[in-house]
């Protein structure tokens, strides 16, 4: 049984598990929020899909937060019945606000549980849920400080999806009726779509449309049909099938900075600029992901306190200007199979 939402980060990591445990003839099924991304998401997998009630933590003033504690029973009631009926053998958390029900279910019914942390920093839903489970997988070795028992800690670093290895660039061009003469910018703006990259991209659309060929992902109901014919530009919800022809035809990716974002860029080899979520919205999981990134030379960051139209104009031009370097910076990075990692600690959890 697989759980994790609130963002497409919690999500899609756990694809190639999901996939490489299909491969093994095993049977695997979600459980997420009834209304969030995960729920879309999943529908692409062909799996068991089971929804509960979940509570979301707002870092801001909400009369909301004061129902959480409510929607978190109930989402633990639901979530143990799942587990009693269906009795899975083994439990896999990718994390969010949605996995604390699914996991205190989980333990309720002795099923063990697997966790895993994408962010350099772990999450709160992470930390609450390490007491139940047997084990967190970290992506980051300087993460494992955060928790008591080492026993119960694997570097795993982050599942990647496989078929984004198989991209083809002159079917990415193809699709967004693009050409080989001018370079390709793709912009990722976050699956819930980031109004402040969305509306700056456009505001600076004419300059960079001189320039580039651009690709903008902008969220699901962001798109702008106002833009829609701009020559050299695309806008589209979100990509699926699509994404790995997309990526493969991206000389240069502007991304929010989430880990599982963070590191299918450096997998690939894709140059790219980070635009972490600023601590006034966030817990600063994004800030410390791209400090760490970018102190190791593989990624350009631009922080909110200093981000401006101007400012990220001129840091997209800068660092197209030094794409060879930022190339041979990535092809040095040493990928580990994650997959193989984890779904070696299911099978072998499951069966004990």
């Amino acid at each position: 049984m697989f759980t994790g939402g609130g963002s497409a980060g919690h999500v899609t990591p756990s694809f190639p598990l999901i996939q490489a445990l299909k491969i093994k003839s095993i049977n695997v099924l979600y459980v997420g929020s009834t209304n969030g991304i995960e729920r879309s998401l999943v529908n692409s997998l062909n799996i068991p899909y089971y929804s509960i009630t979940t509570g979301k933590l707002r870092r801001y003033w909400s009369w909301k937060n004061f129902l959480i504690p409510f929607q978190v029973f109930v989402g633990i009631v639901q979530s143990f019945l799942i587990c009693l009926s269906l009795k899975p053998n083994i439990i896999f958390s990718k994390g969010g606000f949605v996995t604390l029900p699914v996991v205190i279910g989980a333990w309720l019914n002795r099923i063990p549980v697997i966790i895993h942390e994408s962010d350099l920093t772990p999450g709160l839903a992470n930390r609450l849920s390490f007491p139940f489970a047997k084990l967190i997988c970290i992506t980051f070795f300087s993460t494992a400080q955060y928790f008591k028992n080492r026993k119960k800690i694997l570097v795993t670093g982050m599942p990647i999806r496989e078929f984004l290895y198989h991209g083809d660039r002159i079917q990415g061009l193809k699709f967004c009726g693009f050409t080989e003469k001018k370079p390709v910018l793709l912009i990722m703006a976050g699956g819930l779509g980031s109004a402040t990259i969305n509306d700056t991209i456009r505001r600076l659309i004419n300059t960079l449309t001189k320039n580039f060929q651009i690709i903008h992902l902008c969220g699901k109901g962001k798109l702008d049909l106002n833009f829609s014919k701009i020559a050299g530009y695309r806008q589209f919800e979100y990509l699926e099938t699509e994404l790995t022809d997309v990526l493969a035809c991206a000389d240069l990716v502007v991304s929010r900075a989430g880990a599982s974002s963070i590191s299918e860029l450096v997998a690939l080899k894709k140059p790219h600029i980070l635009l972490p979520l600023s601590r006034k919205v966030s817990r600063g999981d994004q800030i410390e992901n791209a400090k760490y990134f970018s102190l190791k030379g593989l990624s350009t960051v631009l922080y909110a306190e200093e981000f401006s139209d101007i400012k990220l104009l001129k840091t997209i031009f800068y660092s197209y200007e030094h794409l060879l370097l930022m190339k041979k910076k990535l092809a040095q990075v040493n990928q580990i199979d994650s997959t193989k990692l984890i779904v070696d600690e299911l099978i072998r959890h499951a069966n004990n």
